[in-house]
């Protein structure tokens, strides 16, 4: 399978010192643009007293340390594999998303309070020409940063990019909602600065609160991206020799660094040189067309009855009563040994199953008295990818 074939992620067609560059490069910028845009919604918050510029100020300045984390952590976690740590440092990215989201959560919360204070007083709200013009800017400001950020952190396959690029995104319409309060302030003389002020900070925890969801779902352990495993499993049914592919599993250790296994199932008349030399193939090739994103640790093998005619026979047969069963996905792995009368295979059902071990159980005792001279030993094995 050629290159042209199988359309990599972005993330994988750069090297990951490249990768770090863009990161550390794109959030310099973010720290510059954020840290002057707080300084100019704090004057005019300042000389206005409206309450919603203030905080977007304050917004600002968690964007900008943010920025500083990010830097921080993807310099850490850009450091060599080592004794302590033979994976890498990868995962630090995920515990610096972590700590953004804290921060988001705190500019929230910190914005909400102010804001249900300004609710209870009259300040002297006062808006000029030049003042509406700046926050204007400041919008524009935010969209191309977003936008900027948002798309370097899809290209470097980077969460805290992502999460920096859309709050900023976020950020621009919440400054218009600000200059949309000032406008009618000025043409009605209602102050709903306050009330803006409320909705920046609902939005603000709003956005903490998802950053925070995401990141602890990758540190448990995520799904394989569908894309990456089509991408795996199509590089390994192509070489010469493998008959199917199933049992993709991988561990995420950083978004560039995945290591994990996956079960082929070859000819029954395969020889041990023949294994070594195709289990080797299949991982160089699946790390050369990653560009050494994806590791596969083991290759393991299933060995398919190719030679004998009674072995396909019961094969189909049991395939067939295995997916008569609702909520089965997959039947795979199958062997006879008719010296040993012994019969092997895997299920995977789904995770939806309202009784999974229940189901299973009833697909053993089918087939067990379906063929009553085969001892079956089957594995209830585990929907790890598409």
């Amino acid at each position: 399978m050629t290159q042209a074939e199988t359309e990599l992620p972005s993330s994988s067609k750069i090297s990951s010192q490249a990768r770090q560059h863009s990161i550390v490069r794109t959030s310099v910028v973010g720290i510059a643009a954020n840290i002057l845009l707080a300084a100019i919604k704090a004057f005019l918050g300042t000389i206005s007293g409206s309450i919603a510029i203030t905080l977007d100020a304050v917004n600002n300045l968690s964007d900008a340390l943010s920025s500083v984390i990010t830097i921080v952590g993807t310099k850490l976690a850009g450091r060599p594999a080592n004794k302590a740590h033979p994976y890498g440092y990868g995962r630090i990215e995920y515990l610096t998303a972590t700590i953004i989201s804290l921060i988001v959560l705190y500019a929230g919360i910190t914005s909400l309070i102010e804001s249900g204070k300004a609710l209870f007083s009259t300040p002297q709200v006062s808006y000029t020409t030049p003042t509406l013009l700046v926050v204007v800017a400041t919008i524009v400001v935010k969209l191309i940063l977003g936008t900027y950020v948002k798309n370097v952190g899809k290209q470097v396959d980077s969460d805290s990019l992502l999460a920096s690029g859309s709050d900023a995104l976020f950020d621009a319409i919440l400054t218009a909602s600000t200059l949309l309060a000032a406008l009618v302030y000025l043409t009605c003389g209602l102050d709903f600065t306050a009330w803006v002020g409320l909705l920046i900070a609902g939005v603000i925890i709003k956005a903490g609160f998802d950053i925070l969801s995401e990141t602890l779902s990758q540190i448990l352990g995520e799904r394989i991206d569908a894309n990456l495993s089509h991408q795996i499993k199509e590089i390994t049914q192509a070489t010469e020799g493998v008959l199917g592919v199933y049992d993709l599993d991988l561990h995420n250790y950083g978004p560039t660094s995945l290591i994990g296994s996956i079960h082929v199932e070859l000819a029954d008349t395969t020889s041990a040189a023949q294994i070594d030399e195709l289990t080797r193939e299949i991982q160089h090739t699946v790390y050369e067309q990653t560009s050494g994103r994806v590791i596969l640790a083991a290759v393991g093998i299933y060995s398919q009855n190719t030679t004998d005619d009674e072995a396909k026979r019961i094969r189909s047969e049991v395939t067939r009563l295995v997916m008569a069963h609702n909520d089965v996905i997959q039947m795979h792995g199958f062997h006879l040994d008719n010296v040993k009368k012994h019969m092997s295979f895997d299920v995977i059902i789904d995770f939806g199953a309202s009784d999974r071990q229940g189901l299973f159980n009833r697909i053993i005792n089918d087939v067990q008295q379906a063929f009553p001279e085969y001892h079956v030993m089957a594995v209830l094995d585990v929907d790890t990818s598409d």
